[in-house]
């Protein structure tokens, strides 16, 4: 096994995708050892046939439809009539709207993508610093995949055999008080900066319009969790009932999108299930050449012998996950990871769901750092500023954000409370 785990260091260093480096390193372990080659395409099928997985092109088309329908403007809309009228309020804004943004694509990419072009050059003719705005804007859109629904937590459930519903709701808390810890520094910071507010209230007249126009798209979060919770739907179901209520809205109540708009929308679904199904399925054969080593084993035993204090293991592996996250793209972090830490943290009794937050959360603060931080080069782009301004002014945000991930690890009611409550742990 040690020849392909160097083979796949060594892939990674050269830049190879994450999915052909596992793929690769695994054909050479099967060489090596002697094993039938046709065992990486059985191990691919196997990884992937599973009817679960079919919520991860329904919830990606979803988000995708609600997108391109334009709802960006009509939640930043939204968001100001709320807390507009506050110091740095337009800053107070783009975290807002992140976190209703999070409820309908569940994804920090299209958070950053489609409410930058918006929010950043409104809050730069409002005089706020462009290295700032780019900062908060990345930084709020790592909320997205937290506050359920979330693709994250749903390629999590799939490779770690945990409730969909369970960590949807075990991301609520923590979602929310990530949006609040950010919120908190910007006021901070804008009242240092002395950051402008807005002129006046709006009036009732432009609160209701706002309510009216912003409160179709949030529905889509209460319809597929209520329906998760009532019973009514599962999971995958509710992936799918999702797409149904974004085409709905899209064509008949916003009418902004065409076939074209949908046609594109599938090309993007398409392209991104393909990726994540190819490292699925390349990571269930490199996972199965580890169990047959029986590496993860030998890992945990010998943790389980160094290490007897379970929150050191959690400093431990936050520490581990926000390296991980700043080196490797969020969704191949989860699939090759989450089994190794399952198997790590189960002698000491740390729940699954409580893991698989910690888990998404670290790795997707690493979505807004360098040298891959996917958020952070696009805000950058979109505010044309460099990486480094960009990355200095985000470090109150980064501290906020790691602040809140202490909490999520050692006050476990923030993650375990709704799950428990709901009968799903």
């Amino acid at each position: 096994m040690i020849p392909a785990i160097i083979a796949f260091a060594v892939f990674l260093f050269l830049g190879v995708p994450v999915s052909f480096s596992l793929g690769s390193s695994s054909l050479i372990y099967l060489l090596v050892e002697g094993k039938p080659i046709g065992l990486v395409a059985q191990r691919m099928f196997t990884g992937i046939d599973s009817f679960p997985f079919m919520a991860i092109p329904f919830f990606v088309l979803a988000g995708e439809l609600m997108n391109r329908a334009g709802i960006s403007k009509r939640l930043i809309d939204l968001a100001d009539v709320f807390v507009g009228r506050l110091r740095g309020g337009l800053g107070h804004v783009n975290v807002l709207t992140s976190m209703f943004f999070a409820g309908i694509t569940g994804s920090a990419v299209a958070d950053t993508s489609s409410e930058g072009p918006i929010i950043i050059p409104a809050m730069v003719a409002a005089g706020y610093d462009a290295d700032y705005a780019a900062a908060i804007t990345c930084a709020s859109s790592v909320i997205g995949p937290i506050i359920p629904p979330s693709i994250p937590f749903v390629t999590y459930s799939l490779v770690s055999a945990t409730s969909v519903a369970a960590l949807f709701m075990s991301g609520l808390i923590p979602g929310i008080l990530l949006g609040v810890s950010q919120m908190i520094a910007n006021a901070i910071i804008s009242k240092k900066r002395n950051y402008p507010r807005s002129e006046r209230w709006p009036s009732p007249k432009e609160i209701g319009r706002a309510i009216v126009r912003g409160i179709i798209p949030l529905f889509m979060p209460l319809i597929i969790l209520g329906g998760i919770i009532g019973g009514i739907f599962t999971p995958t179901e509710a992936a799918a009932v999702a797409v149904l209520y974004a085409l709905l809205i899209s064509l008949l109540v916003f009418k902004t999108i065409g076939w074209k708009d949908i046609r594109g929308a599938l090309i993007e679904t398409a392209k991104t299930t393909g990726v994540v199904f190819l490292l699925i399925g390349c990571s269930n054969v490199f996972n199965w050449a580890l169990v047959v080593e029986q590496i993860p084993q030998s890992i945990a035993l010998f943790i389980g012998k160094t290490i007897t204090n379970k929150y050191l293991l959690l400093l431990l592996i936050n520490i581990f996950l926000l390296i991980v996250g700043c080196f490797m793209e969020g969704t191949a972090a989860i699939i090759i990871l989450s089994p190794l830490l399952l198997q790590i943290t189960q002698p000491f009794g740390i729940s699954p769901i409580m893991l698989g937050t910690l888990i998404v959360l670290n790795l997707m603060i690493g979505l807004v750092t360098p040298p891959v931080g996917l958020c952070l080069f696009i805000a950058c782009n979109i505010a044309k500023r460099p990486i480094e301004a960009v990355s200095k002014a985000l470090v109150p945000f980064l501290i906020a954000s790691i602040i809140t991930l202490l909490l999520v690890t050692y006050f476990e009611p923030l993650s375990m409370w709704l799950p428990r409550l709901l009968g799903y742990a």
